[in-house]
């Protein structure tokens, strides 16, 4: 029996409300920045929104990308594009027969600033001022199309839609890509670009977003007695992931390795997750096995924590309750009380934030927890990175996703 190839991350590329690159994001994390900020537009006045502020992107694609490929692309495309052509600088531009190449980029919402501004240019000037290229664009899996065109990618082009599982499930897909034989080389990620004022209003509604309006940047808040939901943001995080075979081959750069997948679903509640973390239980526990990790070698958790009142604990818990004891030494991040909640780009941001966090030996830390929560079971990096031990060492990334969709990914150092 051929063996499983290990799968290894070569390159990682960002565009995220904390920076333009991986390098401004990271450091920003690091540094406990927040990303969160007032519109600078009359969205509030204009529709009336209940939240003044999101983590809106950093960096403009106006002021990255040329005319022409802003006018073809969503902007959950163009974030991946810029995200994608950092990694694959950054993986040193492999050479790699574009039949063991493959993509695989998802998005929770999908284009919808494309959807929308058809619909507005169809109702005041008519259906000969649509464009053509609309349907293309916003088409959930238009950024994963448009980066597989940009690489010439021919080993398959996928979109996974999962809600906020969406980024880590690509990831998780892509791993398996290489796992069977498909692939050599497979670009993974998420990306998303819902900062409009219909999500925005949308999200308000249901109740999950934060409504500190009067201090945006403390307003996401995991584990904080205070919390009171999340901050919308926007963004795309890529990973070139490689065999480790062809990784060794052409003398890569590997920053750690993506050694288990893990997937549940709840089937439970469209929103909410299952109470008693079952679910989530079982992706971890998957994962876990699948990568031959111990309990005991788990040094640190990015959680998917994204700052409700009933989900951080959820999670915390499931988490204790898989590693029991050995949770005791396990250093937990929430990164989106810096970075805001990417929704389908936040899986893939903090899987690259998990593997830095191996690399550099930095778990980052938690921002704005004031109070914590006294029924957090668990060792919360707060205020300040916490260094990490050295040797072989390993970390899970959770990502949960509306719907039910629960996807663990662990990471072990190169």
């Amino acid at each position: 029996m051929t063996p499983v190839p290990d799968v290894v991350v070569t390159g990682m590329g960002a565009t995220t409300p904390l920076g333009g690159d991986l390098t401004s994001t990271w450091n920003a994390a690091l540094a406990g920045e927040s990303g969160a900020r007032p519109f600078d537009n009359d969205w509030v006045e204009r529709y009336g929104l209940p939240v003044t502020f999101a983590a809106t992107i950093k960096v403009s694609p106006r002021d990255v990308l040329p005319v022409p490929e802003l006018k073809k692309l969503d902007p959950s495309a163009q974030y991946a594009m810029i995200a994608t052509r950092e990694a694959w600088a950054d993986a040193g531009s492999p050479e790699v027969d574009r039949d063991r190449l493959g993509v695989v980029v998802s998005s929770g919402i999908g284009g919808i600033w494309t959807t929308l501004d058809a619909w507005d240019t169809l109702r005041e000037k008519g259906a000969r001022r649509v464009l053509p290229m609309t349907v293309p664009m916003l088409m959930p899996n238009s950024p994963t199309a448009f980066v597989s065109l940009e690489l010439g990618a021919r080993a398959g082009a996928h979109a996974l839609v999962s809600a906020c599982a969406s980024g880590a499930e690509a990831i998780g897909y892509a791993v398996e890509m290489i796992r069977s034989g498909r692939a050599d080389v497979v670009v993974a990620g998420g990306t998303e670009a819902s900062i409009h004022p219909m999500p925005v209003a949308a999200f308000a509604a249901s109740r999950t977003l934060s409504l500190r309006n009067d201090d945006p940047q403390a307003a996401s808040r995991p584990y904080d007695v205070d919390r009171d939901g999340f901050v919308l943001g926007e963004g795309a995080g890529i990973v070139v992931l490689e065999s480790a075979e062809h990784a060794a081959a052409r003398g890569a750069r590997v920053y750690a390795r993506i050694a288990g997948v893990g997937l549940s679903s709840d089937g439970y509640h469209i929103t909410s997750p299952e109470p008693s973390g079952d679910g989530q239980i079982r992706a971890m526990s998957a994962a876990l096995k699948d990568s031959g990790v111990a309990a005991r070698d788990v040094v640190h958790v990015n959680a998917h924590a994204t700052s409700t009142v009933v989900g951080d604990l959820i999670e915390a818990r499931s988490i204790r309750g898989l590693l029991g004891d050995e949770a005791d030494h396990v250093a937990l991040s929430a990164t989106k009380s810096m970075t805001g909640h990417l929704l389908g780009g936040a899986g893939a941001l903090e899987t690259i934030f998990t593997v830095l966090a191996l690399h550099d030996r930095q778990a980052p830390p938690t921002i704005n927890v004031d109070k914590p929560d006294p029924e957090l079971v668990l060792d919360l990096v707060r205020s300040e990175p916490r260094p990490l031990p050295d040797g072989q060492i390993a970390a899970v990334n959770n990502s949960f996703g509306f719907g039910g969709h629960n996807v663990a990914l662990v990471i072990t150092s190169a």
